[in-house]
């Protein structure tokens, strides 16, 4: 007997329909002789249409009271999932994030996740009911509920997989794994057998949305293998892991691209050696995350600074940019906006040198203009014009034969 943490997402549990074949999916788990920590998100669109009714109320909800509201979304679901597998004569308990253990950081709408008390699990467990806790949300010091952000149920459930030391965590989800890219877009994107943690924390942090970064995270420190698959579909899906298997020895394994991006550019920057110091300091204290940085020294000896945010973090960009600028004394801010990033990512990258030329060479053919550019060990990325992001990606798909992977029989 092992121990099984399986995440369901919105669209898994979208209706009572899928709710019940969840909980015959669980069933199939328990059935092996397995105990069973299950993580749900909230129900389809749920989630969205409670923040449409908060903007009904107010443009710009007070923060703490959005989580409040928002955590509802995943009650629901733990709820009616556990009574859909009573009702098939399997014993399950609904517990909310703070009924589970989960406590956060004092923020509100993207908390971090410091501590779990798994007494109350471990106690659930022992009696041996399958044990259903609500994704994405937990308990701040100060005893006010938190929300986890963008992807949170991922991250939920493999920090539990993680502190419970479980066998293995299961995200589950509507597509049958990982792909080269998003198949909704590019059709001939090809699911991948593996991915190494640290290619899919590439993957995750430039856009990709199977998996939440800081769920990688924590199954890459914990070592917890992680399996993205179908929640309706049964076959295999993919093996998230240190070791993997090289499909055709792919030096590029994936192309992942992320609309909505803003580059921010501060002109005629002091050369102050805290000036950059001050700039990202406050933007992190704001919790606004900044992605590609370009510095250039002009002829004047003062700087030009460009960095790339997501758009609904412009406003607030400028605001803090202004509130700091007699510290850092810059002489403009410029914005542009209708941007994308699109990347490449593979680990054999590293000992394939003149990738970067490739993947520069192909957009330059498809006449793409390359405005940033950011680089690791195992990723490019690029930030180009939005209306060519779809174009660059299949462009890059077929140079890289992405395309070429075996689809399995």
């Amino acid at each position: 007997m092992g121990l099984i943490v399986l995440k369901f997402g919105g669209t898994s549990v979208a209706n009572v329909e899928r709710i019940r074949n969840v909980a015959n999916r669980i069933i199939e788990e328990k059935n092996r002789g397995n105990d069973c920590i299950v993580v749900v998100s909230a129900m389809g669109k749920s989630t969205d249409e409670l923040v449409s009714l908060a903007k009904e109320i107010s443009p710009n909800p007070n923060k703490r009271e959005m989580d409040m509201l928002l955590t509802t979304g995943e009650q629901i679901t733990i709820a009616l999932l556990a009574m859909a597998l009573s009702e098939q004569g399997y014993p399950a308990v609904s517990l909310t994030g703070w009924q589970a253990g989960i406590k956060t950081e004092s923020v509100h709408g993207n908390a971090r996740i410091i501590d779990i008390d798994t007494e109350r699990l471990e106690s659930e467990l022992s009696q041996g009911l399958i044990v259903i806790v609500a994704g994405f949300q937990g308990l701040t010091k100060e005893g006010a509920i938190s929300t986890l952000g963008r992807g949170g149920s991922d991250t939920t459930a493999v920090a539990l997989a993680a502190v419970l030391r479980a066998d293995k965590c299961d995200i589950y989800t509507d597509v049958t794994g990982v792909f080269t890219t998003d198949p909704r877009y590019i059709t001939d994107a090809r699911k991948l057998l593996d991915v190494s943690y640290d290619e899919m924390l590439e993957l995750a942090h430039l856009g990709a949305s199977v998996l939440h970064p800081r769920a990688v995270e924590f199954a890459k420190n914990y070592n917890i293998p992680l399996e993205v698959r179908s929640s309706s579909e049964r076959e295999a899906g993919t093996i998230i892991e240190e070791e993997v298997n090289m499909e055709q020895n792919l030096v590029v394994r994936g192309i992942a691209f992320e609309s909505e991006i803003t580059r921010v550019t501060v002109l005629g920057l002091s050369n102050s050696l805290s000036s950059l110091s001050v700039i990202f300091s406050e933007l992190a204290k704001n919790h606004i995350n900044v992605d590609i940085i370009i510095q250039s020294t002009i002829a004047d000896q003062s700087t030009n600074l460009s960095f790339s945010i997501k758009n609904e973090d412009l406003n607030e960009t400028l605001q803090v940019l202004e509130n700091c600028k007699q510290r850092i004394n810059y002489h403009q801010i410029e914005s542009e906006q209708g941007l994308a990033k699109v990347s490449i990512v593979g680990s054999g990258m590293i000992s394939n040198p003149g990738v970067a030329a490739k993947m520069f060479e192909v957009l330059s053919t498809g006449n793409i203009p390359i405005k940033m550019v950011s680089t690791s060990e195992i990723k490019v990325s690029t930030v180009i014009e939005q209306e060519k992001m779809l174009q660059s990606v299949q462009l890059l798909h077929n140079a890289f034969n992405l395309s070429g992977i075996p689809v399995e029989s």
